[in-house]
């Protein structure tokens, strides 16, 4: 005869599933950008949560743990050590090549020990994969660097002041009046739907306080870092193409500005050079 009635191991597998439902509801979760609050894993889809499916193989970024962690990495390996690639020599170099025509305030404000500092809060930086994979993304962030501030020339847009950038639809992150979200920083992020964000990953009110990318350099090297992990660093194993198009395509791409786009590549291959790496394939867009 068949009981109707429940097995107390059946009681059991119940309940378990019940509690593990209730855990994971109790995760925030945010859709395809991640966005994650402090102490959350990005998963490789783009969801927030500290599991190992969010913190395994393939976590874009946050406290990750997986094989590949920080995203999008092919290959094996740990990277590299950021703080022996991006030495002294390396860095300064960069600062040299600007002349002393240079007539902003970068050279002063852009120093190694910020951007070290900066890129200890972003572990998975230059750690997708192989060694050889790391110092090429290492390369490619500097070549964006050196193109977007002018060998560290510039810490703010030139006339940024005069621009609005200000996204009015984007109801999630809110234009402060007074406040300019022009380019600021390493990578010259712009818009109020970076600044948001941005701040919320660094601590900093990136609506009503953009001004301090542009004042504090620790913060300036983690809104870069933060826009490349969030934005480009999956986009490395394609090629440096794909770099260029994750951060400025719209204008540059297609044949849109061939001169802007070189300019990218020869610093890149520059910088692959003094790694002693190949550059790989497919360095245009």
């Amino acid at each position: 005869m068949v009981s109707n009635s429940p097995s107390p191991a059946t009681i059991v597998t119940v309940l378990a599933i019940c509690l593990a439902l209730l855990h994971c509801a109790a995760i925030p979760a945010a859709a395809q950008n991640c966005n994650c609050q402090p102490g959350l894993c990005c998963s490789k889809y783009g969801y927030c949560g500290t599991t190992s499916e969010y913190c395994g193989e393939g976590c874009r970024s946050g406290p990750c743990s997986g094989s590949g962690g920080g995203g999008g990495g092919s290959g094996s390996g740990n990277g590299v050590s950021v703080a022996s690639v991006v030495t002294a020599a390396f860095f300064d170099g960069i600062k040299n090549q600007g002349g002393n025509g240079c007539a902003g305030r970068g050279k002063s404000f852009y120093t190694l020990s910020a951007f070290l500092s900066a890129a200890s809060s972003y572990p998975n930086f230059a750690h997708a994969g192989s060694a050889d994979e790391g110092k090429r993304e290492i390369a490619a962030f500097f070549a964006h660097v050196t193109h977007e501030t002018g060998h560290f020339c510039y810490v703010s847009e030139i006339d940024g002041e005069s621009m609005n950038y200000c996204d009015a639809s984007d109801a999630a992150w809110p234009c402060v009046q007074g406040q300019g979200y022009y380019g600021r920083g390493p990578l010259q992020i712009s818009w109020n739907y970076n600044y948001g964000p941005a701040g919320k990953n660094i601590g900093f009110d990136g609506l009503a306080n953009p001004g301090i990318v542009a004042q504090d350099p620790v913060v300036s090297f983690k809104s870069a870092l933060w826009f490349w992990m969030d934005n480009v660093h999956l986009v490395m194993p394609q090629g440096f193409g794909a770099t260029i198009r994750a951060i400025n395509g719209a204008l540059e791409c297609n044949g849109k500005n061939t001169a802007e786009m070189e300019a990218r590549v020869g610093f890149y291959q520059q910088y692959c050079r003094e790694l002693g790496v190949g550059p790989g394939s497919n360095l245009t867009c």
